[in-house]
């Protein structure tokens, strides 16, 4: 069944209590999910002022990315009421918000929503209303080792040529040292292999649907893009690659054992290793789309008891203040702050000092273009905004990762990918 189905059949919902309340109507706690990754694990710490200040107990689901994108679909699309605040973002929050799905939110003014970027702000918001706030947010750039760059002799520039990018990985490439000239994401999912796959099949100027939204992944642009990836990736990348995605990565990025790694810019916010440089990501003669843009944001699902209070913490959890006792608490500091959100925190001495990272991730997520082109017919740089798209990636996610580990060959994967989406989309009703 597609999403749109699954929304269509979710209007009239039923939801239980998933926090609770004291005697006087006081809310006691709030259960919240979120995704495992670095600064919302930091937030859990964080968040202990909050409990202190306010008395609300705050429990933490924290699930790895798909698992969290499955389970909080299901339980927000039924009205089963396990949270009281979610982790979603870009590609949901329009499309859940226009169906009644989350809240929309309103925050008091010393919030300052104009603050946060517009780019975080617009793909947020569905007609002019915010039903989620940005946690953190993010585009994709190129983060290497210059030290290994230099040493092997080659250079690596703001929007590179993929060839010039494979040769460098070749460079770099000394497996018998445990070093790998690239680390890429190819472990499957609509936010995992995809994310990073789709922006370079955009970059060879491919797109996942034409005007009539019929998927053309059999296309000359797609197979000239996964031919590449897998040929980079099988040659030049760690074994099991078909099994990392971003913690996977970064685990393997700070034991030293990367040349290169092109992911979300939030990722330098937590490597460890010297000699890191940035640069914009590469492209195959079509910039427009060749990084992505999201956000990881907080929603609260459509008629949840604790609306009220919900809207509290997330107002609270992404504020300038927020961010000041990320930047000041002993365990974390500056270089910890989440970034991508609030164009203030990039004026902040403290973070100027610490992060090397902030100019080329602000150029990032400023050149990210989600807008429909002659190219693309549909909102999105890594995803299409369509209800239908996380089981269209989702499918052809599969079989991206099987032509990586050699179980199908690019041919056949493309092939089979197209018949998926094919099928998905007829479901769908759009032709």
């Amino acid at each position: 069944m597609s999403l749109k189905h699954t929304m269509l059949g979710a209007t009239a919902l039923t939801f239980v209590a998933a926090g609770g309340a004291f005697a006087d109507g006081h809310v006691s706690e709030l259960t919240i999910a979120i995704v495992n990754n670095g600064h919302m694990i930091n937030m859990q710490t964080v968040a202990e002022a909050y409990t202190e200040e306010t008395g609300v107990k705050l429990n933490w689901v924290s699930l790895e990315e798909g698992v969290l994108r499955e389970q909080v679909t299901s339980d927000t699309a039924t009205g089963g009421g396990q949270y009281d605040i979610i982790n979603i973002g870009m590609q949901e929050a329009p499309i859940w918000g226009q169906a009644g799905w989350i809240e929309p939110l309103n925050f008091s003014d010393d919030y300052d929503v104009e603050d946060i970027l517009p780019a975080m702000r617009g793909g947020l918001s569905a007609d002019g209303t915010l039903y989620a706030a940005p946690f953190y947010g993010e585009s994709s750039m190129v983060m290497y080792r210059k030290d290994l760059a230099d040493a092997a002799g080659v250079a690596i520039t703001d929007n590179d040529s993929w060839e010039n990018i494979t040769a460098a990985a070749a460079a770099m490439h000394n497996p018998d040292a445990g070093v790998y000239g690239a680390c890429l994401r190819g472990k499957p999912g609509w936010g995992d292999n995809m994310a990073f796959i789709t922006t370079v099949v955009n970059s060879y100027g491919g797109a996942w649907f034409d005007a009539e939204m019929k998927p053309v992944l059999d296309s000359d642009e797609w197979n000239a893009a996964i031919n590449m990836y897998v040929d980079l990736l099988g040659s030049y990348g760690p074994p099991g690659s078909e099994g990392n995605s971003f913690n996977e990565i970064l685990a393997l990025y700070n034991e030293g054992k990367c040349g290169m790694w092109i992911d979300a810019t939030i990722a330098a916010s937590f490597l460890e290793v010297d000699g890191v440089a940035y640069a914009q990501s590469p492209n195959a003669g079509n910039p427009v789309g060749a990084n992505w843009l999201w956000a990881w944001a907080m929603a609260v699902p459509a008629g949840a008891p604790h609306a009220e209070a919900s809207m509290d913490f997330i107002e609270w959890a992404t504020s300038k203040e927020y961010i000041q006792a990320v930047g000041n608490h002993p365990d974390f500091g500056w270089g910890s702050v989440p970034t991508g959100t609030r164009a203030s925190t990039y004026a902040i001495p403290e973070f100027q000092a610490v992060a090397a990272f902030a100019d080329a991730e602000m150029k990032a997520i400023e050149s990210a273009a989600p807008q429909a082109t002659d190219i693309k017919p549909y909102v999105g740089v890594q995803f299409a905004s369509i209800p239908e798209f996380p089981e269209v990636g989702s499918a052809v996610a599969q079989e991206m990762a099987a032509a990586l580990s050699g179980a199908k060959t690019v041919e056949e994967a493309l092939e089979d990918a197209q018949s998926a989406a094919d099928a998905i989309m007829r479901e769908a009703g759009y032709y």
